[in-house]
């Protein structure tokens, strides 16, 4: 037999109630279930977007068909590669994306200059698909709220194979005062399009994950891009007065000019 909702028999208010629960989170809550079993849509789903997360992690980011022409134009976008050499030995060697391949660091050094305010830096980690999705709405409040800001941002590029400590190798590389590392988070079953911004206040190689502040669950159902940008900006406007990223820093929330939307 049908059990509706878990127990909730169909009616206005419990489908008001149903409604306020969903504006808040995209988790399976009051899904009903056949007997001991989830319905067959709810099961149809979950496979789905289980698939969609396995896809989006052994995905490579195609820089070329992820962005526009225009936009790679536009931003000056350059690409270069941690000593991962393939998706599979990232996955399997986490330490390998944390730095540089030799001739990438060339590469950054030729192309890019030291001592910027701002260095933002576009990591695929473990979804290709969220930078896809993410960073073409992102990136350009950055730069514009960076800008209103006074403050000077060094050139931008795209990092195949990244983990997130590779933050300290563009520290040690390039010495800005603030690094922005915007990567693909490890896709769950409620989202596979979710980024996160990942900052420190000149990061060197003896940073670990207590030196850094986190924006996490960027995606349409989360965290917008302009709240996202909001609340990035005034991270980086509180590392620079009190010049300390990380655990010691607490994020003002009063700061921020705009709700996080739901």
């Amino acid at each position: 037999m049908d059990d509706h909702s878990n127990g909730l028999v169909p009616n206005s208010d419990s489908a008001e109630i149903l409604r306020r629960i969903k504006m808040h989170t995209p988790a399976r809550l009051l899904v009903g279930r056949a007997g001991a079993a989830y319905r067959t849509e709810t099961q149809l789903q979950l496979r789905e977007d289980h698939a969609k997360a396995r896809d989006a992690v052994r995905a490579e980011l195609n820089m070329k068909k992820a962005f526009s022409a225009e936009f790679i134009e536009k931003w000056q976008l350059f690409e270069v590669s941690t000593r991962a050499s393939t998706k599979v030995e990232y996955l399997a060697r986490p330490a390998l994306g944390r730095e540089f391949s030799e001739e990438s660091r060339g590469e950054i050094l030729r192309r890019g200059s030291a001592d910027w305010n701002i260095q933002i830096v576009i990591g695929d980690g473990l979804s290709a698909l969220a930078i896809q999705t993410q960073v073409p709405q992102l990136l350009p409040l950055l730069f514009e709220g960076a800008t209103k800001s006074g403050w000077s941002v060094g050139q931008t590029f795209v990092v195949h194979h990244c983990r997130v400590g590779i933050l300290n190798e563009v520290g040690e590389l390039l010495k800005p005062r603030i690094t922005i590392l915007l990567i693909g988070e490890r896709p769950g079953l409620a989202s596979a399009e979710s980024m996160s911004a990942y900052m420190a206040y000149r990061p060197s190689r003896f940073h670990s994950d207590a030196n850094r502040n986190l924006v996490s669950n960027i995606h349409d159902r989360r965290l917008s891009a302009r709240s996202a940008a909001d609340r990035i900006l005034n991270l980086a406007a509180q590392m620079m007065r009190q010049e300390i990223s990380g655990c010691t820093l607490k994020e003002q929330q009063e700061m921020l000019s705009r709700d996080t939307d739901r």
